[in-house]
């Protein structure tokens, strides 16, 4: 196509781009537009440039052009491939991106697509068997092997280890690489012969060494040493298949000597018992962890890929589940000896190997294989499993603080270094892309009652900006209009505060280890590039203000206030900054700085957000300041709250360590207290013996058939009235709660009342009694009070039911059959005996 244009072009035939051309007065066409020509120059300068200086600038550019716009579009493949590059952590996508390689048929395109795979999911065995099909032609072995050196080295997966094992078998078919199949298996059994599933290739490994061939004696007893040796290790581990493999080797020692085939069954026995008990905790353990995967679309297997964790309960349940499994291998429950410890090693580590597979995105599984690692002795293994686990969990806080941690205690300062730089890179990408979707889900706030958008500083009808309505809003709350444009005012996302806090943390962390690590001076660089980051909060500045106070003997309270001054530069309007710089003042003894701290800041806040302020200082005066300073403060915080009862004050004045005896005796609370003691005490439910169990049918019939017919008819014992606590909750208005408290006067003695929480709400939230009413509900006796015959509900409907009424208008039907026993006998409506059996009749 390329060779046709260039063609058409040296005959004299322009190509036709009407949306290119740029024409002049007179109707000519000129040379193409200014931004055309510096992106063609981006791409090739020199040939441009060439080009527009022969004249035949117009030319290159429609034949650039024409090429660009013939260009195919990005076939599904690509296009999928790009996406998952953006969102590598999509198990669907992956999945579709193999069927569509799969269906192609190109190997290259194959090779691609499992690379890429492997490389978001290393060491999924499933994937990688799907792979290596593909290789299995005489003519791509040296492929197939390349990748079974690479998959085998960190593999702890069965299904991996079996599919090797089978093309072992395959490419050595000839007596004399019997050798070589013999090594593959031990050293197949030495990765993964301790797992449960490993049962069938100790069972193929038996059956290859039964097949063996001898030509004398010497190789017969050496064939048969060989399979001693094999059963005696597999007996001993929980494999699905141990009872059969025991039964085989109980056939094969008797087979060669009945003496010794006891004796060796007699040695092995308690392993193998141990063995079965072991096996049936594993599968107990094992059941929920490994659910069966789902259904494939395709005719190919399905490929498991680790999803990202939600935290919901399933998953919660699903991270507690392997936790307890991991405890329980770490307990030894085979009960290895020392002399065993090298298996026992073995073991646990393809464990926890198996758990950060399935687990890949559950920081706290891969902790607890660097925990249990490092009490083994093997640091460098330890440190690459937090490596591989950073890989898996960019965002980790608990792996990267680890990692630094771990790499700090060696004195490996430029990996803590780079670790903490990386961390914030990938936290800061997040909290950039949270900002975004945050602003475009507020945007709807900016827009008015029409629908238009109004731009924030834009005036509005009336001449005043929409800007100035807010800052009047932020300094008087005096006015409704200004309470009511700053509630108009897009509220302050939640989890973007949380996730800037929580972005600040690593940088409280990373000046800790400079100035832990190094000196001051470097724990002030490091400190310099916070403060350069918009997004740094302010708990920084705290800490940074701490260090100085704590940590530098000279001068350091000087540099601590300076910071807590630079800090309330950006973040003034953070209440709970303002309160940490006022409690620094006050702890140093720095009464001066922290009068004219409250003083400068107390107009800033309103009144509703200033309380906080006014409470702390207020407790300051109370403590430390004189009766005339005390009472100007009260007699200031009386005009801003003039809600507040005098006795509030008062009472706080008198208050140490949460000790109100004010509230407690001369208000009454704790006499409430007591009283509501001893009104829940009373409306507890009796506590009912547990019930007996019912005599069987038999016995029954044997008890009735003795009893005299004199006798008189056995009296049922009538079950206790059930606790009426629903009715009870439906009348009241929930458990009684004091108002407020001698040890938080603060938090209840002057706040609104609110709806109290209750464990249980009420069975029927939409009946309210008349006041009346519930007052009489209220003076009814305790039912537990009631001493006096109890009838059961379903027996009298029953009754009620199977009642005859005669009529006058017709001619009384016969009675019903009675109903068919139920399995107990029928109730009693005899007289009322009382407890003693007395004549007292209702």
């Amino acid at each position: 196509m390329s060779d046709q244009q260039d063609i058409k072009n040296d005959n004299g035939t322009p190509t036709e781009i009407a949306s290119q051309d740029v024409y002049n007065s007179n109707g000519d066409k000129t040379q193409p537009a200014e931004e055309i020509l510096n992106a063609l120059n981006a791409l090739n300068p020199k040939t441009v440039s060439n080009a527009t200086q022969n004249g035949h600038g117009l030319d290159l550019v429609q034949q650039e052009v024409s090429q660009d716009s013939q260009q195919d579009p990005p076939s599904e493949w690509h296009a999928l491939r790009e996406k998952l590059r953006e969102h590598p952590q999509d198990p669907e996508g992956w999945n579709k991106l193999v069927d569509i390689a799969e269906n192609a048929g190109d190997l290259d395109q194959i090779k691609q697509t499992y690379e890429a795979l492997l490389e978001t999911y290393p060491n999924t065995s499933s994937a990688q068997i799907a792979y290596l099909n593909h290789f299995l032609s005489p003519g791509l072995f040296q492929y197939a092997e390349e990748l079974f050196k690479r998959f085998l080295r960190t593999s702890p997966l069965v299904d991996l280890w079996k599919f090797y094992l089978t093309y072992v078998r395959r490419v050595n078919t000839s007596p004399t690489s019997r050798e070589a199949v013999s090594r593959a298996y031990e050293f197949a059994l030495n990765r993964i012969g301790q797992d449960k599933d490993s049962g069938e290739i100790w069972s193929d490994y038996i059956q290859f060494l039964r097949a063996g061939e001898t030509t004398t004696t010497w190789e017969e007893q050496q064939k048969m040493d060989a399979l001693r040796k094999v059963y005696h290790r597999a007996v001993q581990i929980p494999l699905e298949n141990v009872e059969k493999l025991w039964s085989e080797l109980e056939t094969f020692e008797n087979s060669l000597n009945k003496i010794t085939a006891k004796k060796f069954m007699t040695d092995l026995s308690p392993s193998y018992m141990q063995a079965r008990t072991v096996l049936r905790q594993l599968q107990r353990h094992l059941g929920p962890l490994f659910p069966p995967p789902p259904a494939s679309s395709t005719s190919r297997p399905p490929i498991y890929l680790p999803p990202v964790p939600t935290f919901n309960a399933a998953e919660r349940a699903l991270v507690g589940s392997w936790k307890t499994y991991l405890k329980w291998e770490d307990s030894n429950p085979l009960e290895f000896e020392e002399k065993d410890k090298a298996t026992l090693v073995s073991r646990i580590q393809g464990v926890y190997r198996k758990a950060v597979i399935r687990m890949r995105y559950y920081s706290e599984i891969w902790y607890m294989a660097f925990v249990w690692t490092t009490s083994i002795g093997k640091q460098e293994e330890a440190l690459n499993i937090l490596k591989a686990g950073m890989e898996a969990n960019p965002t980790s806080f608990l792996l990267h603080f680890a990692y630094a941690e771990a790499q700090e205690g060696r004195k490996e300062y430029g990996e803590v270094t780079a670790t903490f730089d990386k961390l914030l890179d990938t936290l800061r990408v997040e909290l950039e892309e949270l900002e975004s979707r945050v602003n475009s889900a507020n945007s709807s706030f900016s827009s008015d009652a029409s629908g238009r958008t109004a731009p924030v500083g834009v005036p509005n009808v009336s001449g005043t900006s929409l800007m100035g309505f807010t800052e009047a809003g932020m300094a008087s709350t005096n006015s409704s209009f200004a309470t009511q444009v700053s509630d108009e005012k897009p509220p302050k996302s939640k989890e973007l505060q949380e996730r800037r806090t929580e972005y600040g943390l690593v940088w409280i962390m990373y000046i800790r280890y400079a100035r832990r690590a190094h000196d001051l001076k470097t724990f002030r660089a490091v400190f310099a590039k916070a403060r350069k980051d918009r997004w740094t909060p302010w708990e920084v500045y705290e800490a940074a203000a701490l260090m100085e106070y704590h940590c530098n003997k000279d001068g350091g309270m000087g540099v601590a206030s300076r910071i807590f001054e630079k800090g309330l530069e950006s973040f003034g309007d953070e209440i709970e900054f303002v309160l940490r710089y006022l409690g620094f003042l006050i702890s140093v003894n720095d009464d001066n700085n922290a009068r004219a701290l409250f003083e400068r800041v107390i107009p800033t806040f309103s009144v509703e957000r200033a309380r906080p302020l006014w409470e702390r200082w207020a407790r300051y005066e109370y403590q430390f300041g004189d009766l005339e300073a005390a009472q100007k403060l009260e007699k200031r915080i009386a005009e801003v709250y003039p809600t507040d009862p005098p006795i509030k004050r008062f009472a706080q004045r008198h208050t140490y360590l949460g000790t109100d005896a004010i509230a407690a005796r001369d208000l009454g609370f704790a006499m409430a207290d007591s009283l509501l003691s001893i009104t829940s005490a009373a409306h507890m439910p009796p506590t009912q013996p547990p019930p007996k169990r019912q005599p069987s049918p038999e016995l029954k019939r044997r008890e009735e058939s003795v009893k005299p017919e004199f006798a008189p008819p056995a009296k049922r014992a009538r079950p206790m009235s059930p606790p009426r606590d629903r009715d009870r909750d439906r009348f009241s208005d929930g458990p009684r709660r004091r108002f407020g408290s001698p040890a938080a006067w603060e938090k209840d003695r002057d706040r609104e009342p609110h709806p109290m929480k209750r464990d249980r709400e009420p069975d029927d939230k939409s009946t309210t009694l008349p006041a009346v009413l519930s007052w009489f509900v209220g003076q009814l006796p305790n039912p537990a009070s009631f001493d006096g015959p109890i009838f059961r509900t379903d027996d009298l409907m029953m009754l009620f039911r199977n009642a005859v009424i005669p009529s006058a208008t017709r001619r009384p039907s016969p009675p019903p059959p009675p109903p068919p026993p139920r399995g107990r006998p029928p109730p009693d409506y005899g007289p009322y005996q009382g407890p003693g059996g007395g004549r007292r009749r209702y």
